[in-house]
């Protein structure tokens, strides 16, 4: 499969060879779904908590005495009937991870990558470099490359261009730019262009065909 490399302007420079195994792979919709899932409960603190009839305090003694007032029999003030009482069948804190094979993972970002490639929504650029890291001008350097802000950049390494690609792009609130090592599913398919860096397609390779 072939691809055209564009440079910051959106100009045609250059053609790669791009690998069947992640561009033309087979989509699995019910997969990425489970992934995007699995990405967002796993985010999930489940630190939600309110106290029991055990855990709140006071309720020491018997309110009143068992018989002869008339009133209902009541053993503490913080059982759950009161006002103040402790809640019943109250939520803890828990863990909402859920568990999927790496393989179906990497299942899953081939399925979006070769989605997104087919619809012609990712876009192969020689090189990603901006003159100041300027929010400006990332913002005209998205708008060549992919006539849209929407964008996912992914970066094939971390470096002093990286840095300043960082503070570049971190007040578009549509744009985002992340490590190749860092591609997930759930930025692929939030975002309506992907660039990819020429020189980070063979570690998105690496990892996405590893065994």
């Amino acid at each position: 499969m072939e691809a055209n490399v564009i440079d910051m302007k959106g100009k045609k420079i250059d053609t790669i060879e791009l690998p069947g195994e992640i561009f033309n792979a087979p989509v699995n919709v019910g997969m990425m779904h489970q992934a995007f899932v699995r990405q967002l409960a796993n985010q999930r603190l489940g630190r939600h908590s309110t106290k029991g009839r055990s855990e709140v305090s006071g309720g020491g003694r018997k309110p009143w005495r068992q018989k002869g007032t008339g009133r209902a029999r009541q053993g503490s003030i913080r059982a759950a009937q009161w006002v103040g009482g402790g809640k019943i069948f109250t939520p803890k804190p828990r863990s909402y991870e859920q568990k999927m094979p790496k393989k179906m993972r990497r299942a899953a970002l081939r399925s979006a990558i070769t989605q997104k490639h087919v619809a012609g929504d990712i876009f192969i650029v020689e090189e990603f470099a901006l003159k100041e890291p300027r929010t400006k001008l990332m913002a005209e350097a998205l708008d060549k490359i992919a006539k849209s802000q929407h964008c996912l950049v992914v970066y094939p390494e971390r470096d002093e261009n990286y840095d300043s690609l960082v503070r570049a792009i971190r007040n578009l609130p549509k744009a985002k730019l992340i490590l190749a090592d860092y591609l997930n599913i759930r930025d692929l398919l939030g975002h309506e262009k992907v660039i990819l860096v020429k020189s980070g397609l063979n570690r998105i390779s690496e990892i996405l065909l590893r065994e």
